[in-house]
């Protein structure tokens, strides 16, 4: 069985080859005219990369090559075939969302790529086994024809919503880094108990998911120099499906004591339902939204939850922080019981809950009240109040001023962008601009 310490060192692997890639891959990127460029649709200002998720490749090669070659890792790479479907999944999955990246294909083409990266894990023998649903007595038990359905089912839902929530500098990479991590410790506490077999691919699996947002996390986080693009948010999806499916879906259902019924949640296919509960509440609410409103489930908008965070008044990385520390209360809610083996205790999570929900909602609306504030307050003062707080925030790229929301609900209405094999080629003279800047502090096209 592996040590712990050598998926820490995979992990830090994945994050020195992607935090060493990236810059290049940023180079590349200007020089070929891989970028993003401003429209009426975003709120960055200036050219961006937008096919980070190479770096990101990259890094998970290494990672996955570093395993290889270390001896600990024997029981998972001589036994089955597992990390070679992955390896072929990843680098489908990946083509396709690089593709969208510097050409553009319809969202039909994607989920057809999805899907094919999903049979490909099918066929080299990733796929779940069973599943266990809360309040029903009992694991339920895949057949042969339903595995492939309810494994490409898992990849579609997971990487389309890692790829709805990347709408912000630094948010998605976060996301994952702390969903990833949560759910590997909760892997490790199964193989440690004898629930999980110890050539599951699941723990290696997330923490090279979390080595590569480590590692690309600070070229991406606001003011971002690179963004990851689809090619990045659906490598991370499928990284995220793949460990979450054969964990959860393999491991030990029969053992109530572990998994059993008085806590739901503590069954293992829930496990990152919660974890990601972000992303996937995200993209549900995207599902009704659109839905409702009779568009394509495929058209971009601006209804997404870091969308109206900053509605709200919140600027770009207080946003960010938010869904992050949701995220981190939702893991911390879930991994609790698991590694304390405890009844869980509610009420430290339902204060935290509480307290992050009306920051969430109260804290811009007493910033506006201040900002609305009589004209009599004396101009120092009044900086002093107010000034400071934004000032903390939009010194770094933050954009939570009046303006940056107007300019976001006028985008909200504005038509669909350009197409990226017309508008968003750079020209010749806009290339020698982008060769000759250092950094592209900028926003995320918040597609």
């Amino acid at each position: 069985m592996p040590a712990f310490g050598s998926y820490l060192l995979i992990g830090a692997v994945a994050a020195a080859v992607t935090f060493a890639v990236t810059p290049l891959v940023g180079w590349l990127a200007r020089r070929r005219g891989w970028v993003y460029l401003p429209n009426d649709r975003t709120v960055h200002q200036t050219p961006l990369p937008d096919v980070g998720g190479l770096a990101m490749y990259v890094g998970f090669v290494a990672a996955l090559g570093a395993a290889w070659v270390l001896g600990e890792f024997d029981a998972l790479f001589l036994r089955n075939s597992e990390p070679l479907g992955v390896l072929v999944a990843a680098t489908i999955i990946f083509c396709v969302g690089f593709l969208d990246d510097v050409r553009e294909i319809s969202a039909p083409a994607k989920v057809t790529g999805t899907v094919v990266a999903g049979l490909a894990l099918v066929a080299l023998g990733v796929e779940m086994f069973s599943f266990r649903l809360p309040f029903y007595d009992g694991p339920i038990i895949l057949g042969n024809d339903i595995k492939p359905l309810v494994t490409v089912l898992w990849l579609l839902v997971i990487s389309q919503a890692i790829n709805l929530i990347d709408g912000l500098d630094g948010l998605a990479a976060g996301i994952v880094a702390i969903g990833a991590f949560a759910f590997f410790l909760y892997s490790w506490e199964l193989t440690e108990l004898g629930l999980l077999d110890i050539g599951n691919i699941g723990p290696l699996m997330a923490i090279i998911a979390v080595g590569v947002c480590v590692g690309f996390l600070p070229h991406n986080f606001n003011p971002a120099r690179i963004m990851m693009g689809d090619g990045g948010a659906l490598l991370l999806g499928l990284l995220l499906a793949v460990s979450t499916s054969v964990v959860g879906g393999r491991a030990d259902s029969f053992d109530d004591e572990f998994v059993g019924q008085t806590y739901f949640f503590l069954a293992p296919l829930a496990i990152p339902l919660l974890i990601l509960g972000v992303p996937i509440f995200d993209m549900l609410f995207a599902v009704v939204r659109r839905a409702t409103g009779r568009r394509s489930l495929a058209a971009a908008d601006k209804g997404h939850l870091h969308h109206r965070l900053m509605d709200l008044g919140h600027g770009h990385r207080r946003s960010v922080v938010i869904l992050w520390t949701w995220t981190a209360l939702l893991s911390a809610f879930v991994l609790y019981p698991t590694l304390s083996g405890q009844n869980p205790t509610y009420l430290p999570f339902g204060i935290g809950a509480l307290g992050l929900l009306l920051f969430t909602i109260l804290h811009p609306s007493v910033r506006r009240r201040r900002r609305e504030a009589p004209a009599d307050v004396p101009a120092d003062d009044d900086v002093g109040a107010v000034g400071v707080d934004d000032e903390d925030w939009a010194a770094d790229g933050d954009v939570a001023t009046v303006t940056s929301l107007d300019q976001h609900r006028a985008a909200a209405d504005a038509p669909p962008r350009p197409s990226r094999s017309d508008d968003r080629r750079p020209s010749s003279d806009h290339l020698r601009a982008i060769d000759e800047t250092d950094g592209l502090p900028s926003a995320s096209p918040h597609d």
